[in-house]
């Protein structure tokens, strides 16, 4: 198997992603960090956030020691695992770690830098808050690339000659996504604890208890917030985004590998047209990221229209590029193929505009939770948690035509459900998904962007800048609020279209298994075969995977179980640190004389370390739920157990994860709106309501929402990585 000239396109552009990331990041630190007050809070807030992602490493690192452990164990001892799996798992987890840490280490010395480019101009402070995000989104698609390009290069070197050797490469690298999915769910749930801990203790007795703004200095958990919003909102975010990225790229060349397969030539192609289209859309994005920019003045309307540019700019020269890349590689049905490619895309800005109109206050949902707030906090809750639930309706239905149409697309409009109409059709199911993903590096900028603008806030506010830097921080934070939710309404639907894609890599994982053990079955025909024969209508048949075995059903309901129980143990977990933070501040208010009259000096290390020491605690025991549960559930239930389970995990926690993300962000900006000076503005019994809203949507969308998408991910890939063991026990 020779490696195509067009596949260096890919370890090039993972360069470029790189380099320009580098590049902005150097950009950043040349900006003035402001004030001597100014540069002391964010060494504050930047020394808290290493100090949290450390203790996190050391945590992580024990788990995958051992998960590498019981991996080697599996493939040297037991033969049911592919020898190169720990290392490949290990590999994952670490890139999916540097991601997290550049894109934190970037966003802790850019908010200063935001807040002081404030002072002069709404789109100097636009500018340095979003391509500091940048460094994010580039990141993440340039350790993403060079891993899978450094992988593809040694497996391809190691399986040279081999008949079945695009199918094992393929089906091995996809196991390194168990290492991102799991450092990602670390990263996502400790994050979320840790932010929300401190966000909400500093509302409900600095905003509601005590009457003081937000961000304000005399409030202990200040620093301890602006500090999570980093942990959680961009560490945690970009070792999400990173697996999701990697996943959605490497699920679909593994089915290429299988569609194609009677046909090597076209099979290596199939192989590499997902990574070259992401590799176009490194440049694409970079492109994007320069059209971003704003006028003095501008309204929320005219703040959100300068991100759209960018994004939509992008997704659009993606789409038509796409047709030259699957035309040039010569692929059987390219055609079809660039419309399931283009619906994908569209699913995912579809998805990006219902969350925009669903959480900015531009729109009616948003004002009306505003509203409520004249009846008090109930009325506020009670309008936002149904303002969640009819959000899911638009991204459930936009994911559902996408799928069926990227389905289609690829074979052909074929409805029979031959072996090769179904494979042919789950490729065009992947293919959408890497669609989706291809313009990460500046739809993740808008992502990261948002708590960049949110600590710029904080900044000016604790640095006592003046009400109108304050109001162009608010601006940007605000946005910062609707972006958030676009990004995360964003990775919930990429995470489905993936989660698709890896269901049937698991069926072809549980091919190899079953080959690698000499297995035999019975075909639809009623013959006896070898495995490697053996088309997925054969194994569903075989496995007994239809809605009237039991396994499958029982296998659904704790898949569906799964994700509430999940999200039970996460908004547990803030509500127990939360309530720590909380008794520490009202004991420093009542105990530390002169804090509230600004004469004396909160002890924010005690809530720093509060909030430190509750996340490292609380994130391990849902982080390891999601790993034993498809373990348990295969060794109990078989392969149609499993199978059942991710159906299950993903029907539920797709549209869970979709009303926590958009309840969370209408309650925050519903707080902004009233601030802004709308229904009795700041100090108000309106405002108060809304804060009491807000709160109780933080953990909604910063920490269990978000994690929602990695559970569904991180159960498909536990799956994957066990489905030898699986099917030895079937």
């Amino acid at each position: 198997m020779s490696i195509p000239f067009a596949f260096w396109l890919v370890p090039i552009a993972s360069v470029v992603a790189l380099s320009m990331a580098w590049f902005f990041f150097k950009s950043m630190l040349q900006a003035d960090e402001g004030t001597p007050r100014m540069r002391e809070i964010a060494g504050h807030v930047r020394r808290g956030a290493m100090a949290y992602l450390k203790q996190q490493y050391k945590v992580v690192t024990i788990v995958f020691i051992v998960l590498a452990i019981v991996f080697a164990f599996m493939a040297y001892v037991l033969k049911v695992q592919n020898p190169w799996v720990p290392f490949a798992f290990l590999t994952g987890g670490f890139f999916s770690g540097l991601a997290g840490f550049f894109g934190m280490k970037t966003a802790t010395y850019a908010s200063a830098r935001t807040a002081n480019a404030a002072r002069l101009s709404l789109d100097g402070g636009l500018k340095i808050a979003f391509r500091s995000g940048a460094v994010m989104g580039l990141t993440v698609v340039g350790l993403g690339l060079l891993d899978i390009a450094i992988w593809f290069l040694v497996l391809s070197q190691f399986y040279h000659g081999d008949k079945m050797a695009l199918i094992t490469i393929t089906t091995t690298m996809l196991t390194f996504g168990m290492g991102a999915s799991t450092q990602a769910l670390f990263a996502r749930v400790g994050g979320g604890i840790y932010t929300k801990a401190a966000d909400v203790g500093a509302d409900i007795v600095g905003k509601v208890e005590a009457d003081i703004p937000e961000d304000d200095p005399r409030n202990p958990a200040t620093i301890a917030d602006n500090v999570g919003d980093n942990v959680g909102d961009v560490a945690g975010m970009g070792a999400d985004l990173y697996e999701s990225y990697c996943g959605s790229i490497l699920s679909t060349a593994a089915l290429g590998a299988t569609a194609f397969a009677m046909v090597p030539d076209m099979q290596l192609r199939a192989v590499i047209a997902p990574m070259l289209i992401a590799a176009v859309g490194v440049f694409l994005s970079i492109f994007g990221i320069y059209l971003v920019r704003t006028k003095e003045g501008a309204t929320m309307k005219d703040l959100l229209h300068s991100l759209s540019l960018g994004t939509n700019i992008s997704a659009v020269l993606i789409a038509a590029a796409t047709f030259g890349i699957l035309y040039f590689l010569g692929i059987e049905n390219w055609l079809g193929l660039s419309f399931s490619v283009i619906s994908g895309l569209a699913a995912g800005v579809i998805i990006g505009q219902a969350t925009e109109y669903y959480t900015s206050h531009s729109y009616k949902p948003t004002q009306k939770i505003s509203e409520a707030g004249l009846t008090g906090s109930a009325t506020v809750i009670i309008k936002g948690i149904g303002t969640g639930m009819m959000s899911t309706c638009i991204p459930v239905i936009t994911i559902g035509v996408a799928i069926m149409l990227s389905y289609l697309c690829a074979n052909g409009f074929d409805m029979e459900m031959s072996a090769s109409a179904l494979s042919h059709g789950l490729y065009g199911i992947g293919i959408a998904a890497v669609g989706m993903l291809s313009t990460l590096g500046i739809t993740l900028a808008t992502d990261a962007y948002g708590p960049i603008a949110d600590n710029a806030g904080g900044n000016a506010e604790m640095s006592e800048l003046g009400e109108e830097v304050r109001h162009r921080t608010d601006a940007l934070d605000a946005l910062g609020n609707t972006t958030a939710a676009t990004g995360k309404g964003f990775a919930i639907g990429s995470a489905a279209l993936t989660a698709l894609a890896l269901l049937a890599s698991y069926i072809e994982e549980v091919k190899i298994a079953m080959e690698r053990a000499g297995a035999t079955l019975t075909n639809l025909k009623g013959d006896i075969i070898a495995a490697a024969d053996a088309s997925i209508p054969d194994f569903m048949n075989y496995f007994q995977v239809n809605l009237m075995n039991p396994r499958v059903l029982v296998g659904a309901f704790i898949g569906a179980m799964a994700a509430f129980l999940f999200c039970g143990l996460t908004m547990e977990a803030v509500g127990r640190a939360a309530q720590k933070m909380v008794e520490e501040v009202r004991r420093q208010f009542r105990e530390i004389k002169g804090i509230l009259e600004g004469t004396g000096t909160p002890d924010y290390g005690s809530c720093v370390e509060i909030s430190t020491r509750a996340a490292q605690h609380e994130m391990i025991l849902p982080s390891l739920l999601a790993i034993a549960i498809p373990i348990i559930v295969g060794c109990i239930l078989g392969v149609a157990g499993v199978l059942g389970l991710l159906v299950g995990g993903l029907a539920a926690g797709f549209t869970l994860a979709v009303f926590m993300a958009n309840a969370g962000g209408a309650w925050d900006n519903a707080k902004k709106m009233v601030e802004e000076g709308h229904f009795g503005g700041k100090g108000s019994f309106a405002h108060k309501a809304t804060i009491v809203g807000d709160t109780v949507g933080d953990p909604f969308k910063d920490t269990s929402g978000p994690s929602l998408n990695i559970l569904i991910k991180l159960m498909s890939m536990v799956s994957i990585v066990m489905a030898g063991l699986t099917a030895a026990l079937s």
